[in-house]
This record gives structure tokens, C-alpha cells and sequence, in this order.
């Protein structure tokens, strides 16, 4: 764990740019501000930030003596980006067999540094990390975005991920000679899986994820299938909740779906096979457990973007793309809450607005895909008190694009200025 911490802190020449740079007070200036709450814009706006925070927001704030003006012109600013959904350490282009069998943890500490800068250009402040490939590299890159050492979202992490013997993820299907020790993500039984998070916690996770039914760029059982019992599921929830922290779900399958939910789960990632009972078990959930689909991946892999993926595993996302496609319409339909998350490496790293662009396609509206991917996921994580929104006491994360993305959605993936903690790390 130290060891990989000092990989990562090696890559200083992405280091942050010191705090002091932004002067006592900093005020940002555009023609319009989209706050993340899903209200009307503020056209003219501007932002007063003291430090790390924000300090005012209006149409003509009084400019304090000695602050610093950013004038963006004819842009349109917005709250720092959430994805729920991220492997930040994964290199893009490498599937995660290959990455087993051929790379290295301190590799995976140092792509997470180049990942994590891209990512936090392309506008998103906040993430939440959903399993390395290598066990821990992801709580050591969250620290040292947290100290400084490399520019980056800040993170949630889950440390390891939590799978059954044969299921998604499982580390042990090259060959009945072939092992990989250092991965121990495999938990069979409520008794195991408790375990299993008890490890994850005392090693540095936030939260747990647990893989409930198999997955698209895995061997062993296919998507549709649930691997985990309720009671299985319900182990690592039960769990975690002692610990005051929540569990996600991998969960492609409808069955797999709905024993997540009735467990009590925060989130069903992925949700492909979501069907009206599963809609109506999120809505009696009470903004307890959330659906948060990941539209772009299949896409991507059909799309020969990443990794050489096996042929059996490109036929599953042929298969998946248009049934999560509907599960996706079924949800707006229903008017439940829909998170927003990318699963990226197995997007590009950065472009992960794009996602934003496949959800209006499907009919969402853009200022609701904004908001799924501001305030709404805010208090997924339980962080609305401090991002999400523009609003006086948050902490100072901006970004800001050309036009006006109401109007088009792909301006959310030409991000041009970029502000976390009240640091500007990009201004075009």
C-alpha cells in the first residue's frame, strides 16, 4: 500500500497548481450559469470564490478589492461533473485479463495519475472508483489526489471488488494452473462475503461493490444471469451499513436487479435488463436505491474504441446494447431518478461526457442529463452538502463551456475551463 502511494507521488510533473495562485478572492464571470438544480439559468452570472469555496453567486456580485476577474465571455459555467461509474486506474485499450497476466500495480498507479489529469480536464471534479484491476491502487491514487501529489477528481473508492467464485471479475479463468495471488476478490456465502468487506474497509475502501450477476468483458456466468442470492447481497449490506458506508451493485440481469434493490443496495450500475418491477421496487425505495446506467460502453466495444475484447464477449455487448437502451427508456418513462456514469476505461478516459450526448439521443432532456450528472449525484454519494451545485458554502468546483448546451449537449464534451477547490486547472 505505501509502496504504490509512493508510485503515484512520483508523477510530480502533474502536480496541482498551488492554491495561492488564485489570490484572496477570485471572481468568475459568463453569460450564463446552469447551477445544477435543474432551475432556469442566471444569465448574466457570476461566482465569488473564496478559497475553496464559494462565497456568492448572482446576476452582479460586488467585486471584492484586490480579486482576481475571470471573464469567460459568451460561456456558459456549470458545477464540477460527477461520474459514479469510473476505473481510473485501468489503461484505456488493455482488457483487464491482460492487464493481469502482463502488467504491474505500479503501472496502474502511474495510468491512474495520466487518467485521473484527463478526466478532471474533461470537466468532471468528482468520481466515485468502482474496483482497479489491482486491489488498493485505487485508495492509494485518491490519497495522493487528496495531498496534492497529482491533479485529479476527487474519489470514492471501493478498494476491491467483491465477486463469486466463476462469476464476473473472476481472476481465475485463464487456467486450473494459472493464479494471480495478489487478486482476492472472490467471495462465496454471507459469512465470506462479510469477510470480504471487513478486508476492503480495513484497507482503505469507502464502499463496497459487489458484483450481483455476471458481466459483459468477463468470462464465466453471462450478464443476464444473477450470481449472488439475496442473502448474499443483503451480507455485504448488512455489513457495510455498521460501518455507515454503502454497497453498489453490478447488475445487469432483471432478477440480479431486483435482489439488489429489495438488499438494499445504494445504486444498480449498469441495470441493462431493468424491467417495470424493478422500476416500481426504486420508486417504493424511496430515493434510497438508484438506477445509473452506462450507455456508452456497448458502443464502444462494438465500435472497436478500447481493448482487443474477445469475440465471445463483443457478441455479449451486441446482445445487451438494445435491451439497456430500453431499460434507459422504461426509467425516463417512469420518472424515477437516473444517475449518470460512464464505466470508463472501458470508454476513453475524458470522454466521458459523451454519455450525456447518448442519454439526450434516447429522449432525456439536457438539462435533466445536467442534473443527473450534478446535484442528483451529489446526494447518490451523500456529498450534496459540499458539490453538485453552485450555490454559496459548496466548494468551489466550476467548469465552463463555449455555448450553450441546453441548446446542444455535445458542448458538455468540449469542457474549455475547469476549476476544483477554487484552482483553476484549465482555461482556454
Amino acid at each position: 500500500m505505501t509502496f504504490l502511494l509512493s508510485v503515484a507521488l512520483i508523477a510530480s510533473t502533474l502536480a496541482r497548481p498551488s492554491a495561492s495562485d488564485a489570490g484572496p478572492a477570485v471572481v468568475v464571470r459568463a453569460a450564463r450559469l446552469i447551477d445544477g438544480r435543474g432551475g432556469a439559468p442566471v444569465a448574466p452570472a457570476m461566482v465569488l470564490v473564496e478559497g475553496d469555496r464559494i462565497a456568492g453567486v448572482g446576476q452582479n456580485l460586488a467585486v471584492p478589492a484586490g480579486a482576481r476577474v475571470i471573464d469567460l465571455g459568451d460561456a456558459t459555467l456549470l458545477p464540477g461533473l460527477i461520474d459514479l461509474h469510473t476505473h481510473l486506474t485501468d489503461k484505456f485499450g488493455v482488457h483487464w485479463e491482460e492487464v493481469l497476466t502482463t502488467t504491474t500495480p505500479p503501472e496502474a498507479a502511474l495510468w491512474g495519475a495520466k487518467n485521473a489529469r484527463d478526466t478532471l480536464l474533461a470537466g468532471f471534479t468528482t468520481c466515485r472508483e468502482m474496483g482497479p484491476t489491482w486491489p488498493y491502487v485505487d485508495v492509494a491514487l485518491r490519497d495522493a489526489i487528496a495531498q496534492g501529489a497529482v491533479p485529479g477528481p476527487r474519489l470514492m473508492v471501493p478498494g476491491n471488488y467483491v465477486s463469486s467464485t466463476g462469476g464476473a471479475g473472476d481472476a481465475r479463468q485463464f487456467s486450473i494452473y494459472v493464479d494471480v495471488p495478489i487478486v482476492r476478490n472472490l467471495a462465496d456465502g454471507a459469512e465470506e462475503i462479510t469477510k470480504a468487506v471487513r478486508t476492503n474497509f480495513k484497507n482503505g475502501a469507502d464502499f463496497i461493490k459487489i458484483l450481483v450477476t455476471g458481466a459483459v468483458l468477463s468470462k464465466g456466468i453471462p450478464p443476464g444471469a444473477q450470481q449472488y442470492s439475496e442473502e448474499e447481497i443483503r451480507a455485504a449490506v448488512v455489513e457495510a451499513n455498521r460501518w455507515g458506508r454503502p454497497v453498489a451493485a453490478h447488475a445487469h440481469g432483471a432478477d440480479g436487479i431486483k435482489a439488489a434493490i429489495r438488499a438494499g443496495v445504494r445504486t444498480v450500475d449498469h441495470g441493462s435488463y431493468l424491467d417495470d418491477e424493478a422500476v416500481a421496487l426504486l420508486k417504493a425505495s424511496g430515493r434510497k436505491t438508484f438506477y445509473v446506467p452506462t450507455l456508452y460502453t456497448n458502443d464502444a466495444i462494438l465500435n472497436g474504441e478500447g481493448a482487443k475484447i474477445p469475440d465471445s464477449e463483443v457478441e455479449r455487448a451486441r446482445r445487451i446494447r438494445e435491451i439497456a437502451f430500453g431499460a434507459f427508456r422504461r426509467a425516463l418513462a417512469a420518472g424515477i431518478p437516473i444517475g449518470f456514469a460512464t464505466d470508463a476505461s472501458v470508454i476513453p478516459h475524458g470522454k466521458n461526457a459523451h454519455e450525456m450526448t447518448i442519454r439526450v439521443g434516447l429522449g432525456e432532456s439536457p438539462m435533466a442529463a445536467i442534473v443527473s450528472a450534478t446535484s442528483l449525484n451529489a446526494e447518490i454519494l451523500g456529498w450534496s452538502d459540499r458539490v453538485g451545485s453552485v450555490e454559496k458554502g459548496k466548494l468551489a468546483d466550476l467548469v465552463a463551456v463555449s455555448g450553450d448546451p441546453l441548446k446542444d449537449i455535445t458542448e458538455m464534451e468540449r469542457v474549455r475551463f475547469v476549476m476544483k477547490d477554487g484552482v483553476v486547472y484549465r482555461n482556454d
